[in-house]
């Protein structure tokens, strides 16, 4: 009977032990910072705790990365378009209308024509002028500055980069020859559109041997050609100066 109690007893205490082990095994594998924020959860003794799951509601707000200002930026959205800016009665319509006309819904190349239209009329020499240089300059620098906000966004775009680059050099030749023929307007266009005019490099050629062997034979052949032009220079000198005695004679 006794050895029957005892058996009992052991047994108990061995299953407790167990329970309590367990439960300490489950906090250990569950606790974490989630599990430690979180509130407890009644259960039952030798069962597994599962905490609630945590929300990450307050994340930190990605900043926009702000680019240079477009050119088209200064244009206000009320402005009308081109074309109907002349017309007297778009003035006078309802609002609904002049939205509809006003460049807050116009597209792209409406607004950039505008502003070709603005660019034109800072550097133009009178109202009907459209063919100068200094107008065809106003133009290119329009086109360029689109073309360089387009490769901000797409910087993949070869066919883009190749026109602007065509454009930029076209307008350095225009800038050029309008320097040398009138100064005074080449520096009001730079100065009306915000050109930075830079002067080309001079020219610079590596010299190796074949180089030099090939510009001092130019410079022989050269020197010879001009002492057999100088020498049927004398010749018809000499010529012209016979026939001029025998007029003379002739005469006397």
């Amino acid at each position: 009977m006794l050895t029957c109690v005892a058996l009992r007893a052991a047994l108990r205490s061995s299953v407790g032990v167990l329970g309590e082990s367990v439960a300490l095994s489950a906090k250990s594998w569950t606790r974490g910072p989630a599990f430690l924020s979180a509130p407890r959860v009644g259960c039952v003794a030798g069962s597994f705790a599962v905490p609630p799951p945590v929300r990450h509601y307050a994340r930190v707000a990605k900043k926009k990365k702000t680019g240079p200002v477009s050119q088209l930026a200064d244009l206000p959205s009320t402005m009308l378009k081109m074309d109907y800016a002349a017309v007297p009665l778009a003035q006078a319509t309802d609002d609904v209308v002049k939205r509809l006309l006003s460049l807050e819904l116009a597209s792209h190349a409406e607004k950039l024509q505008l502003k070709k239209e603005q660019y034109v009329a800072k550097v133009q020499r009178d109202e009907n002028d459209r063919s100068s240089v200094e107008v065809k300059v106003a133009v290119l620098t329009a086109r360029i500055r689109n073309y360089q906000e387009h490769l901000l966004k797409h910087h993949k775009d070869k066919a883009n980069k190749r026109r602007m680059l065509m454009a930029v050099d076209r307008r350095k030749k225009l800038l050029k020859n309008l320097r040398l023929v009138n100064y005074e307007a080449f520096e009001k266009v730079c100065e009306q559109l915000g050109i930075t005019y830079t002067f080309p490099p001079e020219y610079y050629r590596r010299a190796t041997r074949r180089w030099v062997a090939k510009k001092a034979f130019c410079i022989k052949v050269f020197q010879e050609v001009q002492k057999q032009k100088a020498e049927q220079r004398l010749m018809k000198q000499g010529l012209v100066s016979k026939d001029t005695e025998a007029d003379k004679m002739k005469a006397v």
